[in-house]
């Protein structure tokens, strides 16, 4: 989904003009498909370094996590300028990290009953299945529809941002999320990030013009990935539970 920091240009863009870019998203798809593939690769790296030496991952999970949330607002600025061949690189790198930080749940998930390889197969193949049928449905939408969701879908995810804060920072108290209020998050996680979908084939053709399939690959990645955290969440919430 199109970052909080220009989510309000690209609504008053798309309230006063029309599409801008309407190839846009069948430009951004290859790069999408791409950066998933390279998110594979770094989650595949992150485990077999979790599994060698747990406490040198650790280390290299925070530094990832850290760097990579840099990288984010470096490579969303250099592809929204237009230097692509600049913005390609590191959009690559990105995709890495983001997926040696994904490792994480990722293991979670492998270790859970219930879960496992077919559980983190079942969360992929939702996240293309939701892609396809937001497609479909968000490149239809009418404005006051499409603005009235975008709107309520921004509002959710700053709700569920608060929230999650308040989790981890109670973990660090030793205070942990009973599992009925777990697969309430993720659920509620899961419903937002499925409309995201939608709103990202809406509201992207009106921000970004065909030049610019880069940052609008970013957007539909970052909506793809969260997606895909809240549904393996969900799993293994609920495959965890007492």
């Amino acid at each position: 989904m199109s970052n909080t920091s220009n989510f309000r240009q690209a609504m008053r863009e798309a309230q006063t003009q029309s599409l801008v870019g309407p190839n846009v998203i069948s430009n951004a798809l290859p790069f999408l498909g791409g950066g998933l593939v390279l998110t594979a690769v770094g989650t595949y790296g992150g485990l077999g370094m979790l599994a060698s030496n747990p406490g040198l991952f650790m280390m290299t999970f925070w530094g990832a996590l850290i760097g990579n949330f840099i990288l984010f607002f470096v490579a969303r600025n250099v592809a929204e300028n237009g230097n692509n061949s600049v913005a390609l690189p590191l959009l690559a790198v990105y995709s890495l990290l983001s997926g040696y930080t994904l490792s994480g749940i990722v293991a979670v998930a492998l270790g859970t009953s219930g879960v496992g390889i077919q559980g983190i197969g079942i969360a992929a193949l939702a996240c293309g299945v939701t892609f396809v049928v937001a497609r479909s449905v968000g490149s239809n939408l009418g404005d006051k529809d499409g603005l009235a969701l975008a709107q309520t879908v921004q509002l959710g995810i700053i709700a569920l941002l608060v929230v999650l804060v308040l989790q981890i920072v109670l973990q660090f108290f030793g205070v942990y999320t009973p599992s009925w209020l777990e697969i309430g998050i993720s659920g509620v996680g899961v419903f937002l990030f499925a409309g995201a979908s939608v709103v990202d084939f809406y509201i992207l053709p009106r921000t970004y013009n065909d030049r610019q399939y880069l940052p609008a690959a970013l957007s539909m990645y970052l909506t793809y990935i969260n997606l895909f955290i809240f549904i393996l969440r969900l799993l293994i919430a609920l495959n965890g539970r007492d």
